[in-house]
């Protein structure tokens, strides 16, 4: 499937480290790779803390990586420095902000937070055009003109995402962030937002990396999963095969979570529980990551980091019980 799609974003052994003091770093981000294909939807889900907004910031360059590489049209986002060059990339590659009443000025009017894309990259000739094309945009996300000339307070949460939406639309953007983009919705407006940006993907032919920790949610957008954990990525596959078949034991117990509509289902599947808490990114462990909390660990997983390897077909799993030159070990334990 991937040989045929177009490369978007490839991002290489990408890391982002924040200082703390003098001899520590926090590891948000700690060696990922993955691609992005044009005109897909890429989820990225894990729990709070686990580096994937980060990794979104990263890639945007709103901060600057510590090491690795983000390809963008085969161009290294973290090498341009020239304004030109910033400016071009600026407009290629928006974000939709996890909290809609912090991330609007509360002292514009929506026309001009829509507009003030247009306006730096100098996409309007006039101020009719302006308002004509900040209409549209309105109008594109389920709001109207007469919304213009409002201010951000003025509207509800699901109201605001809208604006923050439009807002990322107005430059004609080929990549859009949505970190967390209905996190801070009532449930309800939930599936509105996500029905509209599949929406406006299809007609915008748009890509997406969608930043989350809801799964049910991810899997109705995504086209691919990733499964971050303490900086690392554990799992990519497909989002239906993540979801029919995930290999990492994290995945599995993220998945186990996941209420079932049919109650017969519920009442006699498994619940994995994931004991203890996430370590610190400070101080991770040694080895894999997620070895402390597992339930299949073995031996090697406190010395060895897990390769990153294609176990079948598009589903990439960072897990020595896949690895014949360790599993052997966990066969032999008798499980």
């Amino acid at each position: 499937m991937d040989n045929q799609r177009e490369k978007l974003l490839e991002i290489k052994h990408l890391k982002k480290h924040f200082k703390i003091d003098r001899n520590s770093y926090l590891k948000a981000v700690d060696d990922i790779s993955f691609d992005i294909y044009k005109g897909e939807t890429f989820g990225l889900v894990g729990e709070s803390g686990c580096g994937k907004s980060t990794a979104g910031r990263t890639i945007l360059r709103l901060y600057e990586a510590t090491d690795g590489t983000v390809n963008f049209y085969g161009e290294n986002v973290h090498g341009k420095k020239s304004k030109k060059e910033l400016k071009k990339f600026n407009r290629s590659m928006q974000m939709i902000f996890q909290d809609p009443y912090a991330s609007l000025n509360p002292r514009m009017t929506v026309k001009d937070i829509i507009a003030e894309g247009m306006d730096i990259h100098g996409l309007v000739k006039n101020k009719q055009e302006r308002t004509s094309r900040v209409n549209e945009l309105l109008e594109t996300v389920g709001l109207n003109s007469d919304h213009g000339n409002r201010y951000p307070h003025e509207f509800s949460g699901g109201q605001r995402q809208r604006i923050g939406i439009a807002r990322a639309l107005a430059v004609n953007p080929d990549f859009i962030v949505a970190d967390e983009p209905i996190s801070a919705l009532d449930v309800s407006i939930q599936a509105q937002v996500v029905n509209l940006l599949k929406k406006l993907q299809h007609d915008h032919e748009l890509t997406f990396l969608f930043i989350a920790h809801d799964l049910s949610m991810v899997k109705h957008i995504s086209d691919r999963v990733g499964v971050m954990y303490l900086g690392n990525m554990a799992e990519i596959a497909t989002s239906d095969d993540l979801y029919a078949e995930p290999l990492h034991p994290y995945t599995q117990a993220l998945l186990s979570a996941i209420p079932i509509s049919d109650p017969e289902v519920e009442r006699t599947r498994e619940r994995i529980v994931i004991e203890g808490d996430v370590p610190s990114p400070i101080n991770p462990p040694s080895g894999c990551r997620f070895r402390t909390r597992c339930p299949f660990a073995m031996d090697v997983c406190a010395s060895v980091i897990p390769d990153f390897q294609e176990y079948k077909q598009d589903h990439w799993v960072a897990c020595h019980l896949y690895d014949d030159r360790y599993n052997e070990e966990y066969k032999t334990k008798g499980n």
